[in-house]
């Protein structure tokens, strides 16, 4: 059985003091004093067995590189682009040499240096890749949770993002299909310039109250208005036909009477 150990480092190489002094201060506050977390380069090491030399004093990590692997090991606590901070034994393996062999050409193939992302591809992610396959617990969640915070941000503005401009479009599409629906009303529904606004009916609507006057029922009472109607109209036909009485001519006598 062999230890599998983790080293950390603070994420110290920017190029400027000021900047590289603000990570370590970071790192103090949040991870030393809330134990929430920090910025930190993380590497895996499985140190010599007692009968067999396995990687003897080298750690295995990842980074940027534009062509190639970006699986690279260096000498344990040494690393000279970062400061060393702790390291944590996270449990032990009973893999031989050749195993860890296969394991590390299987991760090489699989993580080019060009694939490297430091929010959902980083050293910390890699570590907990190769821990995983050496059959030990991952990296507690503090080293990579600022990473894992932002690459969760960046999924959520992204999906939000995305869901925006696909509510645009589809109000964009439905505001299309009205502007077309109204148009079309318009242009068939309007009275024209000479007061002939049965013209304009669309025609579904014409035929649709044509089927509803004639399908429709009578409103109650009808009959007997139609009844009295006929009754009304004939009675006129009748006086038509009827000469007018004529008053009777008076005589001259009655005209004139004797006297006068």
């Amino acid at each position: 059985m062999t230890e599998v150990i983790l080293h950390i480092y603070d994420v110290t190489n920017s190029g400027s003091d000021k900047t590289n002094n603000t990570i370590v201060q970071i790192n103090k506050i949040f991870k030393d004093g809330i134990g929430l977390g920090g910025i930190f380069h993380s590497a895996v090491q499985v140190p010599s067995s007692p009968s067999i030399s396995i990687y003897g004093d080298d750690e295995w990590s990842f980074g940027f590189c534009e062509e190639g692997t970006g699986v690279f090991s260096c000498p344990s606590r040494k690393n000279p682009m970062y400061t060393y901070r702790e390291f944590i034994v996270l449990g032990t393996t009973n893999f031989s040499i050749f195993k860890v062999n296969q394991i590390l050409r299987e991760l090489s193939r699989e993580w080019p240096g060009h694939s490297y992302d430091l929010l959902s591809k980083n050293c910390n992610h890699f570590c907990d890749e190769f821990c995983e396959r050496l059959g030990v617990p991952k990296l507690p969640g503090w080293v990579n949770r600022f990473a894992n915070a932002g690459d969760a941000a960046a999924e959520i503005a992204g999906n939000t993002a995305f869901r925006l401009r696909q509510a645009k479009t589809e109000i964009v599409s439905a505001s299309k299909v009205a502007y077309r629906f109204l148009a079309g009303v318009t242009s068939n529904g309007a009275p024209d310039s000479t007061g002939n606004s049965s013209r304009g009916i669309p025609r579904f609507q014409s035929t649709w109250f044509r089927n509803l006057v004639s399908a429709g029922p009578k409103p109650p009472g009808s009959s007997e208005l139609e009844n009295g109607d006929e009754d009304f109209l004939q009675r006129k036909r009748q006086d038509a036909e009827v000469p007018q009485r004529q008053k009777p001519l008076r005589t001259s006598e009655e005209q004139f009477p004797p006297g006068h």
